[in-house]
């Protein structure tokens, strides 16, 4: 992914993205074609290192390429939105403002316990906080290990992330606060997302 240097966002930056966008999309390679799934996935950081699991159908062909792959590239989109030109004080070009993840990494196939692990943390993450949450040890142990022969589950330790924050940070003051006001009047949530990220980066500008 090209990323000019003003827009590039650091790795704690990249993992906040990547927690809060989970929803990824998996891409390798299977005999020079590239293939996607569209997934869940979960995060989590030890001893350095950045680990995402996940887990595809057992269906899913692209099984076949998640054992001790080196080229797996996970894609995190965050919000994005189109910024029209006429928002600017000068004449200019419409763009559009977005933040993205590009994590590269080697995948293996997990299973068993630990795949049984990877799936409670799943649940506890999205299940934790509901009234009658469906946690992992709610369910009977024999209908759980039945559903997981319907899964393939993999871990992928990042090796190298690429983390793009393509914010309207080239505007001048007077230009970046119009965009944010005329963002923050639409009732779509992906442009209410951006004005908010662009809001808490350049805050005082909202100040005079």
């Amino acid at each position: 992914m090209y990323i000019p240097n003003l827009y590039r966002l650091n790795t704690e930056e990249a993992v906040k993205i990547m927690r809060t966008y989970p929803f990824a999309i998996l891409v390798t390679v299977d005999e020079d074609r590239p293939i996607a799934t569209h997934i869940p996935v979960e995060i989590r950081e030890a001893d350095g290192h950045i680990y995402v699991s996940g887990h595809v159908a057992f269906g899913n062909q692209q099984k076949n390429t998640l054992e001790n792959n080196a080229d797996v590239l996970l894609i995190f989109q965050g919000p994005h939105a189109y910024i029209s030109s006429s928002w600017y004080e000068a004449e200019n070009v419409p763009t559009w403002d977005y933040l993205a993840v590009h994590a590269y990494g080697k995948s293996r196939i997990i299973s068993g316990d630990e795949l049984e692990t990877a799936l409670a943390e799943m649940l506890q993450h999205y299940e934790v906080h509901r009234e009658n949450g469906r946690l992992l040890e709610t369910f009977t142990s024999g209908y759980i290990h039945q559903q997981m022969k319907g899964i393939v589950g993999f871990e992928v330790d990042i090796t190298s992330i690429e983390a793009s924050g393509k914010m309207s940070q080239n505007r001048n003051d007077r230009d970046y606060k119009a965009i944010v006001t005329e963002l923050e009047k639409s009732n779509e949530d992906d442009e209410l997302k951006v004005a908010q990220w662009m809001r808490e980066r350049r805050n005082e500008v909202f100040h005079d």
